[in-house]
C-alpha cells in the first residue's frame, strides 16, 4: 500500500496531456522502445485522426526511486468540456494529479476548472509546465500566472518537456514524494469503485475499478451493489499496456475485472463492488448523475435494425456513461432514440463511433435543448419540453423557461470587443469582467444554453484568432418568449427540421432554413414549396422548380395550339404527381441546418 501512487493529469486542449503521458511510460519502461508511438493510450482510431483524446485511460506503471519499487497508476484524461465528465471519474479513482500548463498559452479556462474538479476531491496538486523547449515559451510570466492560481511556491513548478523528455525525471520523483499513499484496510471486506468499463466481444464486459478497502481475488464470487447482481471473479488484473492477469488485486490499487456479463445494463459506472459472502455496508457514493446538455434523436435509416441499434447504444453507453437515451418514435424517420449528450462534439464522436465500431448508418435530427413549458390552465406546474413538436399550441401556452449558463470566456485584451459582440448577439448578458494581466482578461457572461450548443465554440475562435478558451457551467432556467419554427415540404409538416427559436430570431433563421433547403434538396418532376412557418403564420418560402421536359421538341413548326395542348397535358400531369410525390430529404439536410451561420 504505501509503495502505490493513484494520480491523472489534467489539462486544458492541447497543452500535452498525452504527450507527456508517453515520455512517463518511457521513462519507467513500462513501453519497450519498439512499442513507443505517439499518443500511445489513445487505443480509438478517432482519437488517433483527430489527436484529442476521447476516453480517459488507465494504465500502471513500475519506477524505482531511491532503491525502492513504487506501482504508480495513471490515468491520461481528456481536454474538452463535453468530455468533462470523464475528468470527473477519473479523479474519483486518484490521490493526486499533474497540472499541465503550456508555458506558450499559460492558463486558460479548462485548466481553472479541471483544477476546481481537482480540489473538491482533496487532490494533491503538482503543477507542471510544459514545452518550455518551444521559441515562444515564456516560463517566468506563466509561472508567475501559476503561483498566483495556486497558491504554490516557485521551486514547486517543474518545467518540463513532453516533447524532448526534459524534466520527466523530476515529475516522477515529485509524484513519489508529494503525493500521498492509498488510504484503505486490507482486513476489511472489499470494496471497489467502478470508474469505467467497456464492452469486449469475446469476452463480456470488462470492468475498471480501484479497490478502496479489502481485497478482490481471482475465483472469488463478488457482487455489484446497485443492481444485486452476483457473479464470478474469471479473470482480474492489472493494466499495462496490455492486461496483465494476477491472483490478488488489494486496497488502494486499480485493476480490471472480467466475470462474463453480457447486459450491458447490469454494470453501472459508479457502482461498488463487494464480496458476495460478506458484503460491506456503506456503498461508495458514486458519481453524481450526468446532465446531459444538447440532445438529438437518432433514428436507424432502415426501420428493421432498431433493435441493433439499442444493442449497439446499450454496449456504448457501457463504454461512455454519459450517453443518456430513451426510446421515441417520429412521424417522418419511424422509430429511433431520444439521445441527450454533453455538446455538440461529444454528439458527433457518439455518432462516428456508432458507424465505426458497430456498423449502424443513423439519421441524426437537428439537435435541442430541453425547455419548461407551463399551460394557462395549470400555471405552477411545468413539464419537460425535449422535442420542439411537444409544445402546446400558443394560445394555450403559458410561458416557456430555458436553461441558462454561465459562461467564462479567457482571451487576449486586444479581441474582447469582438467577443463581447458575439455573445450579445447570442442573447448574452455580461457578469463580470476581469484583467488577469495586462494582456488576458475573463470575462463572464449569463447565456442561454440553447445558443451556445450549434456554432458559438467555432466563431469564438475565428472572432479571437484561437486565443479564446470557453467554459460553462449551468446556471438554471429562466424565462423567455420562444416560438416553435416549422418546416413544411410540399404543404406537409417535417416534424425532424422543427426548432424551437427566440422570438427574435425566427424570421431570419426560417429565411436561412428555407434557401439551405432548396440548395439541398434535389429537383424533382413536380415543383416543390419549401415554407417555414410559426403556427399557421408562413414568415418564408421558397420553391424548387420542377425539372421540366420539352414536350414541344417532336412538333416541326406547324400549329401553336397544338404546343398549348401537350404543354397543358404536361401541366395536368404535373399538378397530379405533386399530390401523390414525396419528397426524400437527403441527411446532409438535416445537418445543414444547424450551420446556418457559415
Amino acid at each position: 500500500m504505501k509503495h502505490i501512487r493513484n494520480f491523472c493529469i489534467i489539462a486544458h486542449i492541447d497543452h500535452g496531456k498525452s504527450t507527456l503521458a508517453d515520455r512517463l511510460l518511457g521513462a519507467t519502461q513500462t513501453v519497450t522502445a519498439r512499442e513507443e508511438k505517439a499518443q500511445l493510450l489513445d487505443n480509438m482510431d478517432l482519437e488517433r485522426e483527430r489527436g484529442i483524446t476521447i476516453k480517459s485511460h488507465a494504465i500502471q506503471m513500475e519506477y524505482t526511486y531511491q532503491g525502492q519499487e513504487y506501482i504508480l497508476n495513471l490515468i491520461d484524461t481528456p481536454g474538452h468540456v463535453d468530455f468533462s465528465y470523464e475528468v470527473s471519474r477519473s479523479i474519483a479513482a486518484c490521490e493526486g494529479a499533474l497540472l499541465i500548463v503550456d508555458a506558450a498559452q499559460s492558463i486558460q479556462a479548462q485548466t481553472i476548472s479541471n483544477l476546481y474538479l481537482a480540489l473538491e476531491n482533496d487532490l494533491e496538486i503538482i503543477p507542471v509546465l510544459n514545452k518550455v523547449d518551444l521559441p515562444s515559451a515564456n516560463p517566468e510570466e506563466v509561472s508567475d500566472d501559476i503561483i498566483d492560481l495556486l497558491g504554490c511556491k516557485l521551486e514547486d513548478i517543474i518545467h518540463a518537456s513532453g516533447k524532448t523528455g526534459f524534466g520527466v525525471e523530476n515529475i516522477l520523483a515529485a509524484i513519489i514524494e508529494k503525493i500521498p499513499p492509498p488510504k484503505g484496510n486490507i482486513d476489511e471486506p472489499l470494496q471497489a469503485l467502478i470508474f469505467d468499463s467497456h464492452y469486449n466481444p469475446f469476452r463480456g464486459i470488462e470492468v475498471i475499478f480501484r479497490v478502496k478497502n479489502g481485497e478482490i481475488k481471482k475465483g472469488q464470487k463478488i457482487k455489484f451493489m446497485a443492481t444485486g447482481n452476483e457473479y464470478f471473479a474469471d479473470e482480474i488484473g492489472t493494466l499495462k499496456l496490455n492486461q496483465v492477469p494476477k491472483q490478488v488485486i488489494s486496497a488502494g490499487d486499480v485493476g480490471y475485472l472480467i466475470s462474463g456479463i453480457k447486459e450491458a445494463k447490469e454494470v453501472k459506472v459508479g457502482d461498488t463492488l463487494t464480496d458476495a459472502k460478506t458484503p460491506t455496508t456503506n456503498m461508495i457514493t458514486g458519481f453524481e448523475d450526468v446532465k446531459p446538455m444538447v440532445f438529438a434523436g437518432i433514428y436507424p435509416v432502415d426501420t428493421e435494425d432498431y433493435e441493433d441499434l439499442r444493442a449497439s447504444m446499450e454496449k456504448l453507453q457501457l463504454n461512455d456513461a454519459s450517453l443518456v437515451f430513451t426510446p421515441e418514435s417520429s412521424a417522418a424517420l419511424g422509430f429511433g432514440f431520444r439521445c441527450g449528450f454533453l455538446g455538440m462534439l461529444h454528439l458527433e464522436i457518439i455518432q462516428e463511433r456508432l458507424e465505426r465500431e458497430y456498423d449502424m448508418t443513423v439519421i441524426t435530427t437537428v439537435p435541442n435543448v430541453s425547455y419548461l413549458a407551463y399551460t394557462k390552465k395549470d400555471p405552477d406546474t411545468s413539464f419537460v419540453i425535449n422535442n420542439p413538436s411537444d409544445l402546446p399550441e400558443p394560445s394555450r401556452l403559458d410561458r416557456v423557461e430555458e436553461p441558462f449558463i454561465k459562461a467564462t470566456i479567457i482571451t487576449k485584451a486586444d479581441y474582447v470587443g469582438n467577443v463581447m459582440s458575439l455573445c450579445i448577439e447570442k442573447r448574452g448578458v455580461i457578469t463580470n469582467q476581469t484583467y488577469l494581466t495586462t494582456e488576458r482578461v475573463e470575462l463572464n457572461f449569463d447565456m442561454p444554453l440553447a445558443e451556445i450548443v450549434f456554432d458559438f465554440y467555432d466563431r469564438l475562435k475565428t472572432v479571437s484568432k484561437g486565443y479564446a478558451s470557453f467554459d460553462y457551467s449551468p446556471i438554471g432556467m429562466r424565462t423567455s418568449k420562444l416560438v416553435r419554427l416549422d418546416v413544411l415540404l410540399n404543404a406537409q409538416s417535417v416534424d425532424a427540421l422543427s426548432a424551437l427559436i427566440h422570438e427574435s430570431n425566427a424570421y431570419n433563421i426560417g429565411k436561412k432554413m428555407c434557401e439551405k433547403l432548396r440548395e439541398l434538396i434535389p429537383r424533382q418532376q413536380f415543383d416543390i414549396p419549401i415554407q417555414a412557418a410559426i403556427g399557421a403564420k408562413i414568415i418564408a418560402r421558397e420553391t424548387i422548380k420542377a425539372l421540366r421536359k420539352d414536350v414541344t421538341a417532336k412538333c416541326y413548326g406547324g400549329d401553336i395550339s397544338r404546343k398549348r395542348k401537350l404543354l397543358e397535358k404536361q401541366k395536368k400531369g404535373k399538378k397530379r404527381m405533386r399530390l401523390v410525390g414525396n419528397v426524400e430529404i437527403p441527411q446532409e439536410a438535416f445537418m445543414a441546418v444547424l450551420k446556418l451561420n457559415d
